[in-house]
């Protein structure tokens, strides 16, 4: 099969002669076999991961949040009064991308930065009425749409499996 780059996108795409010489009706190509590729734990992890965002993304549409800005609102909820650096090094999110990820969120009335009366080089973060009022829905669509749809799927052992062994590469890997 030949590919084409389309000059619009940049993206390639099978050229439609190439279809027809292979015998594939119109609209129809084989899968890509991915070999060694599905036996790699770090692939099917990042797979996983993005069904999972994916379907995160959609059942909190209404409220505009993406995973790591919903993480940083349970957090300041069940850490209030603790400073930005903290928050983002308990997540892994690099600094300037949680000053743009607080500048946004500062933006929706969700959360605010007050400066540490200890360190003044510091700001701690405190979520607003409005922030715990967000929250309080996207963890109920997270809870009933989300998590029930892994639940589901999983069953309990095997959620409780999971979340062990990722735990466990988290700490140990």
């Amino acid at each position: 099969m030949t590919v084409s780059k389309s000059a619009d996108v940049g993206v390639a795409k099978p050229a439609r002669s190439s279809r027809k010489e292979n015998g594939e009706a119109a609209g129809e190509s084989a899968a890509l076999q991915l070999g060694e590729l599905s036996e790699l734990l770090g692939y099917s992890l990042k797979r996983a991961q993005l069904r999972v965002f994916e379907d995160f993304l959609k059942c909190v549409a209404p409220l505009q949040l993406t995973p790591a800005q919903f993480s940083v609102l349970l957090l300041l909820e069940r850490n209030p009064g603790r400073n930005q650096t903290e928050i983002a090094n308990t997540l892994g999110i690099l600094r300037p991308n949680f000053v743009s990820m607080l500048d946004g969120l500062e933006s929706r009335d969700l959360c605010t930065r007050m400066r540490s009366t200890n360190d003044r080089r510091s700001h701690i973060l405190v979520l607003t009425e409005k922030g715990r009022a967000v929250l309080a829905r996207a963890k109920k669509l997270v809870a009933t749409r989300h998590e029930a749809r892994l639940n589901e799927l999983l069953g309990p052992a095997n959620r409780a499996a999971l979340l062990d062994m990722l735990a466990k590469i988290a700490r140990e890997f």
